[in-house]
């Protein structure tokens, strides 16, 4: 009788395309994100200056794009467990650490904190170098990002785009 655990797997390995798109999908999300911590986080500590400081509707589509990550995290996470489970390699170990160092920035330090740090405005000050950390923890997520939207493309020019052959 097969396990639960098997049963899963080698129904993730039949819809392989759709998981690993749906995965890289939700990632995309992060690069605006990404983007945004750039523009205008960094940029205003190393700068002085926000090159993108939202307000209204994008401000608020910013934060739900930034909550788009929990569901990432645990699809590119199910994308590197099953790619061990057929082979023990390096690279999904230490992606499968990158992706899963974004639980300590989303519980350990917001955006919010980091800015209200940079601009001494709050009443939460941590230590510069933990705001510094935070910030680099969130691009970690860069090369995992690039890898599963890689795996993405490979899985769907095999499968000929889901086209009947």
């Amino acid at each position: 009788m097969q396990t639960v655990f098997q049963k899963l797997s080698d129904w993730y390995e039949r819809h392989y395309t759709m998981n690993v798109g749906i995965a890289a999908g939700l990632f995309i999300w992060q690069l605006l994100h990404l983007y945004w911590l750039t523009l205008h986080v960094v940029a205003e500590r190393l700068l002085g200056i926000s090159y993108l400081e939202l307000q209204g509707f994008w401000k608020l589509l910013i934060i739900l794009v930034d909550y788009t990550e929990i569901p990432a995290i645990i699809a590119v996470s199910l994308v590197y467990v099953h790619e061990l489970s057929k082979k023990l390699n390096i690279k999904s170990i230490l992606f499968l650490l990158f992706i899963n160092s974004q639980w300590l920035h989303l519980l350990w330090i917001t955006d919010e904190f980091i800015i209200e740090q940079f601009t001494k405005s709050g009443v939460i000050l941590f230590p510069l170098w933990l705001v510094w950390t935070a910030i680099l923890i969130d691009y970690l997520e860069l090369p995992v990002i690039f890898d599963t939207i890689k795996k993405f493309l490979v899985s769907l020019k095999k499968s000929n785009g889901g086209l009947p052959q």
